[in-house]
Order: C-alpha cells, then structure tokens, then sequence
C-alpha cells in the first residue's frame, strides 16, 4: 500500500500532457496504464474476497494476458484523468480496507494469481511487484527519478524470481533445475529452484553445477520482469524468463 499511496501522490501532480505521455508499455499511455491498475486493483480485492470465503475464483483460466488488459484498457480511454485518478485511488482505498483486516491465518489461504492457486501473501506479492513494474513504466519515460525501497525491491525480486518458472510449471512443464542469485543495492542471495512440481525460493545452499547470476537487484528486476531492452543480461536468466515471455507472446529472451 505504501508504493500505491506514492503512485498517487505523483499523479496528482501530472499535467494532462503527462498523463498522455507514452509509458513503456507498448501503444499505452501513462493513462492507459493506469487505467489499467484500476483493473488490477478490482481483481487483487476479488481474488483475497473469495479466498477468505473458502471459494477461490478461477478468472485465470479463461484469461488472455495480452488480449485482455488491452480490451480493458480501450475500453476506459476518454476518460478525464481526474476520473481515472478517482477511480485508482477508491481500488487502493479498497484493496487497503481488505488487507489491513487480514489475521495471521488469512495469509495462507488459498486465492488466485496468474501462476494459479496461491495463498494470499503471494496474490499479494504478485499485486505489489505488478504495480512496481508499472510504477516504473509511468516514470521513467517523464525523466522523474523512481522511488527505490529496499522492501518493495527485495519482495518484488523473490517473487518474479519464481514467476516464470511457477508459469512453466502450471502449464504442464517438468523440467527440473535450479539458479542462483546474488544481488546487490539492496543485498541479497536467494535459490530458485524447481523440485518436482514445485517452485521454491530459498536462502539454504545450490545444489551442486548450480548457475549463480551477480546483478544489482533492481536491474535484475526489470530483467526478470522483461523490462531490460536497454540492459546486458546475464546468460542463464531465459530459464527464469520463459514463461512469462510465453504468456504475454514476446521473443524468447537470450
């Protein structure tokens, strides 16, 4: 909630010029990206509503990831940008209000992500680094510095670190293997690792031959999150990468 509560804060103080401004997403405005959370914000809320009532929905399954978001998207463009900007701050008031009732044992039940059937800490984890991600692509092509917090980073690191990988694995993948990474500005090591069915993140030791990968942990999240046209990535991360490639239709990563 702290990032979303920043992202607001700036988007007030867009001009209507800014707010049209080309965002990193492809043929989207900063608008249409926002446009967008407002979506993602109504799906995170139904998704921790229905887990908390023991029904978790099954909205994935008939999901397009590109033909969907656009078609949502077209669908709010004319809208004024105070409009839009009302209605990201009412989904964030929403998505808040939910999460803040949650108890200890709310965590683990099970709603719906992208990879399937997570607990909610992880629907949750998926909700944070998606709007990091598009936080980003708001800020960066204005020239405005991006906030960088180390807890958003490192959350946002461990879960798409998993993503690809978990994707693979809902569609039917069995390929086994592992990676390591280690990072730094924030510091971290973690262990990606697939076992069985499986897809772990962990700080216990590689198995042996494992790949260890040595980034600054923001570049290696905009790379994992297919956001690195302009970066060297390092060779092993298409591993990682495949799968979220594969669902939103890009070129296999090198």
């Amino acid at each position: 909630m702290r990032q979303r509560r920043r992202l607001e804060r700036l988007l007030t103080e867009l001009s209507d010029d800014e707010w049209e401004h080309p965002s990193r997403c492809e043929d989207w405005t900063v608008h249409d990206v926002v446009t967008h959370l407002v979506g993602t914000n109504a799906f995170w809320a139904m998704s921790i509503r229905a887990g908390l009532a023991g029904e978790p929905t099954r909205f994935m399954a008939a999901f397009d990831p590109v033909a969907t978001p656009a078609a949502m998207v077209a669908d709010g463009q004319g809208d004024p940008p105070a409009e839009t900007l009302a209605q990201l701050i009412a989904s964030n008031d929403d998505l808040a209000g939910l999460v803040d009732g949650l108890v200890d044992d709310d965590w683990d039940k099970l709603g719906e992500a992208p990879p399937g059937h997570v607990p909610i800490h992880l629907v949750a984890d998926h909700a944070l680094w998606d709007a990091w991600v598009h936080e980003r692509d708001i800020v960066l092509p204005l020239d405005r510095r991006p906030v960088v917090d180390s807890d958003e980073v490192l959350v946002s690191l461990r879960y798409c670190a998993a993503l690809g990988r978990a994707m693979m694995v809902s569609v039917g993948s069995t390929e086994q293997g592992a990676i390591e990474l280690v990072v730094q500005d924030p510091a971290d090591r973690l262990v990606v690792e697939v076992d069985g069915d499986v897809v772990r993140v962990h700080d216990g030791e590689s198995p042996a031959g494992t790949p260890v990968v040595e980034a600054d942990a923001v570049a290696l999240v905009e790379m994992l999150s297919l956001r690195d046209d302009d970066l060297s990535r390092p060779a092993g991360l298409a591993w990682l990468t495949a799968g979220l490639a594969e669902a939103f239709d890009q070129p296999q990563p090198r």
